[in-house]
């Protein structure tokens, strides 16, 4: 940079990189402030320190883990709902494709 402030003809502007304390981001990232217990904090600095990890990035790992496990989760009950509801349509019964006489025949059936 000169000392006029301006950039030199054809340089390219450094990429902005975050660096709140000794971790850089080189992307926004949300800090996020929480209450655990000192002796679980103890625990989790204790397995990141033996993963050799930080221990924000062993909360992210874990975070990442169980949003996943809970989406897996509803959608596996989402699938059983499905097989619940399923139903198969035989080959020469086209006309079961027609939602919406399948119900209104049911109805009227009542």
């Amino acid at each position: 940079m000169r000392a006029t402030g301006a950039p030199r003809p054809g340089t390219i502007p450094a990429m902005p990189v975050l660096t709140p304390s000794n971790t850089v981001y080189t992307h926004p990232v949300a800090k996020v402030m929480i209450s655990i217990p000192d002796k679980l904090l103890e625990r989790l600095d204790l397995r990141a320190k033996q993963q050799g990890d930080t221990r924000s990035g062993l909360l992210q790992r874990l975070v990442e883990r169980e949003v996943e496990a809970g989406d897996k989760s509803r959608r596996e009950a989402l699938n059983r709902i499905w097989d619940e509801v399923r139903i198969e349509v035989p080959a020469d019964r086209p006309e079961l494709l027609d939602v919406a006489r399948v119900i209104r025949e049911d109805r009227e059936s009542h």
